[in-house]
Formats: structure tokens, C-alpha cells, sequence
């Protein structure tokens, strides 16, 4: 399938724009069932639409298989399967967002794309603390955006611990 978006911006936009704007987050939006969630763009390399995958023998379900991206081999996260929201289906508007990660590409399946959204420090909030119920660790936090609320998952986190297992530890 041809590649959908291809998310170019310059090195250090939100630098070269002075502090004030540095301190917001840009961040594409995606759905993964009925919640709309948001990652920095700055790690997003791509979007690209669904494809068949080659799968790894003894690979965990959340790791669908590989593709090979003009020459990487690109492993495919199901965000569906990885935070336990049901059996995904795959359609027209299924998307991979290829990620790029600490040097490591890395793709993963969300359910639509939605936009871009630049956030202001005061329309993050802190993730509430929900004990062992929900694990917190990868969240950024909560964005509002007039009536939309979206779960900012700190991407780097996720695909850097100890349960995915992809990418070697960020460090701090």
C-alpha cells in the first residue's frame, strides 16, 4: 500500500520559535476504540496505511509481525492488543504510525489518525494516580482541547520498557 503522510517539520521548530513556545506539545492524535489518545510528533517519522505483516514465531500478540520499509525491517505494535482494548479489526481506516525511536523504527497499529494539535502547558494535566489499578508510568498526561479529552502517552516510555522490550532504554 503507498504511504498515506510522510510528517516533515524542521530540526528545531519549536526552539527556533523562542520559549514560550517551546513549552508546547504538538502531538498527532489517534483512536484506539472509543478514546482519542495524542504522541509527541516529534517522534512520529510516518503514517502509513495498514499491511499485511510477516509474523515472528513465539512473538507476544501485541507484536503482529515485520515489514520491510524501503530496506528497515520495522516491527508492528497492535496498540489495540497492547492496552487490552478488545480485538482489533483492520480496515481502510486502520493506520501504522512509524515511529522512530531512540534510533529504532518501529511501527504501530492505532484504529484512525486524527490530526495535529499543539498544546499549551495549561491544557495538560497531570495522569491521576490510580494505585496498581492502571498503570500511569506512560502516560504524559491528559490534554483538553475544548470538549475532547486526550490520554498523552509518553511514547518513549512505552516502547522502551521492560514488558515491549524494542528499544534500549532512553535516557533520562
Amino acid at each position: 500500500m503507498p504511504q498515506i503522510e510522510s510528517l516533515e517539520r524542521p530540526a528545531d521548530a519549536a526552539a527556533s520559535r523562542g520559549d514560550a513556545h517551546a513549552r508546547r506539545l504538538e502531538v498527532v492524535t489517534f483512536t484506539l476504540g472509543a478514546e482519542e489518545y495524542g504522541i509527541d510528533i516529534q517522534k512520529v517519522q510516518e503514517l502509513r496505511g495498514y499491511d499485511a505483516v510477516t509474523r515472528i514465531a513465539n512473538a507476544p500478540e501485541y507484536i503482529k509481525g515485520v515489514v520491510n520499509l524501503r530496506g528497515i525491517i520495522v516491527p508492528i505494535i497492535d496498540m489495540r492488543v497492547k492496552f487490552n482494548l478488545g480485538t482489533p479489526s483492520y480496515d481502510q481506516f486502520t493506520v501504522v504510525i512509524v515511529l522512530n525511536i531512540g534510533g529504532r523504527v518501529v511501527g504501530m497499529v492505532v484504529d484512525s489518525v486524527s490530526d495535529v494539535i499543539t498544546l499549551t502547558p495549561e491544557q495538560i494535566k497531570p495522569a491521576p494516580q490510580m494505585g496498581s489499578v492502571l498503570d500511569t508510568d506512560y502516560l504524559i498526561g491528559l490534554g483538553t482541547v475544548d470538549e475532547r479529552m486526550l490520554i498523552l502517552v509518553d511514547i518513549d516510555r512505552l516502547m522502551s520498557s521492560d514488558d515491549m522490550g524494542l528499544i534500549e532504554k532512553i535516557a533520562a
